[in-house]
């Protein structure tokens, strides 16, 4: 069994899979400094939740920034989220997006340990 379970029991399904793909040839050394570098730049999925509910009160876009998707990120603030309804679209798809944004983190990761596929 691979051992990034044992370094990030919380995560879960497609994260967790992919990660275990990109780490099953790492030593547990390797693996410790994946999972220390991956827990640094990842984003939490309820925390994309959270700052895509603060686009209803007045703050839309934030999430996307978070995102690295400065442009959508723009565009929602002067949209209002895009008329709300992009901003309750993406509550809906919040899982989606940090999934989207935790699986480039994780390969940008994996190239940076110099182990490459």
């Amino acid at each position: 069994m691979n051992k990034i379970y044992e370094m990030m029991p919380d995560l879960q399904g497609d994260e967790m899979i992919l990660l275990q793909n990109l780490t099953k040839d790492y030593s547990d050394d390797q693996i410790r400094d994946f999972a220390n570098l991956y827990r640094a730049r990842r984003k939490d999925p309820q925390m994309i939740l959270l700052f895509a509910f603060a686009g209803l009160v007045g703050f839309a876009g934030i999430h996307r920034v978070l995102l690295n998707q400065i442009g959508m990120g723009i565009l929602y603030f002067f949209t209002a989220g895009l008329c709300l309804i992009g901003t309750i679209v993406d509550m809906v798809n919040y899982k989606t997006l940090a999934f989207t944004y935790n699986r480039q983190v994780a390969v940008e990761v994996h190239h940076l340990m110099g182990i490459s596929k």
